[in-house]
């Protein structure tokens, strides 16, 4: 991120920041808005999201789901959050390596798929946001994404009046701030929970594996799951898996947050639920398909100074086990997810 969107983004944070020390006030005594139990899929470790300061409601949520879909979010009006978080790719993207934005730029990286967020402290690959509430507001001033001002984006919402009637239903009254407007985003996005797959009702006792799926299973816990450690698939840690610095982009990864060279080139461990359904692959989309991933576990493994330690020897892998871990790798669709119409555009 340049200078330009960072001091945007800090400014954004501060105008978020006055609103929460703000108290709420309500209009009238209608103010009625429906709670939504966050519930915790069995066997999962508790969320680490604060519910208590921003508690789901079916307004809250609905209002969420109306600024995630709307292009007004973005200066032209084409790059909604949903241009990027495509729900049949897991809330990521699949036509692109890259992510694409306002005047047909891109970013420096591949849009990671939005799922399970109640779980993650930290956000981007190189985890650069550290609260899901903060979230939108670097896509919405970033210059590559969808380039606008939260003053401008508050202003069109504010000229609507189904937004400030939505806005009174979900928080109380028509007042549109910040801090509202990424509460309701967070309300939507922590819905997106993807806990139905085979392998989930496999786990509950509700089906089973067939032979491949079982032996790519074992070959999992075997070789990858020190990484991508059940149930989210990923560890949530910064890796450098062994991939070459592209000499176009120049990007650092995690470095580029924690000034530290240690962390150039780490990357946070991705989740690989839904992993069929959301290509491209890697933190800037250099694999089309997942068997070009297992090959690069396997022969493409790249040595520096901060490759994991794991990944130096690489992992050896061969052709079947990559057949049987692709089968397994498919039991992590959740097709009720992806087709739920509870996430779909309004």
């Amino acid at each position: 991120m340049t200078s330009k969107p960072r001091i945007l983004l800090l400014t954004a944070f501060l105008s978020w920041l006055a609103m929460a020390c703000e108290k709420k006030e309500f209009e009238g005594s209608d103010y009625n808005p429906t709670p939504v139990a966050f519930t915790t899929p069995p066997g999962w470790p508790a969320p680490v999201y604060n519910f208590a300061e921003n508690p789901l409601t079916e307004q809250g949520i609905e209002l969420g789901r109306q600024l995630f879909y709307d292009g007004r979010l973005s200066k032209d009006g084409n790059f909604p959050c949903a241009s990027c978080h495509q729900q049949p790719a897991a809330f990521g993207t699949f036509e692109h390596d890259l992510s694409h934005g306002f005047n047909n730029s891109h970013t420096l990286r591949n849009a990671p798929p939005l799922q399970n967020l109640a779980w993650i402290r930290e956000f981007h690959h190189d985890g650069g946001i550290t609260h899901l509430d903060l979230q939108p507001l670097a896509p919405i001033t970033n210059p590559e994404e969808m380039a606008e001002t939260i003053d401008n984006v508050l202003n069109k919402l504010r000229a609507d009046a189904q937004y400030r009637q939505l806005f009174k239903a979900a928080f109380g009254s028509e007042e549109i701030n910040t801090q509202r407007m990424t509460r309701a985003l967070s309300q939507f996005m922590l819905t997106m929970v993807s806990a139905n797959s085979k392998y989930d009702k496999v786990k509950r006792g509700e089906a089973t594996f067939n032979l491949p799926e079982s032996l790519g299973y074992d070959i999992f816990k075997a070789k990858c799951a020190s990484c991508h450690t059940e149930p989210l698939f990923t560890d949530l840690s910064y890796r450098n898996a062994g991939l070459s610095m592209d000499n176009v982009l120049r990007d650092h990864g995690r470095m580029r947050i924690t000034r530290n060279p240690a962390d150039s080139l780490k990357f946070r461990v991705p989740s690989l639920r839904n992993v069929m359904k959301s290509s491209y692959y890697g933190h800037d989309g250099r694999f089309f398909d997942i068997l070009n991933v297992l090959n690069h576990y396997s022969d493409g493994v790249v040595n520096g100074p901060t490759t994991d330690p794991l990944l130096r020897n690489k992992i050896p892998l061969s052709n079947f086990e990559k057949g049987q871990l692709i089968a397994f790798l498919g039991t992590l669709t959740d097709s009720s997810f992806l087709t739920n119409k509870k996430f779909a555009q309004p």
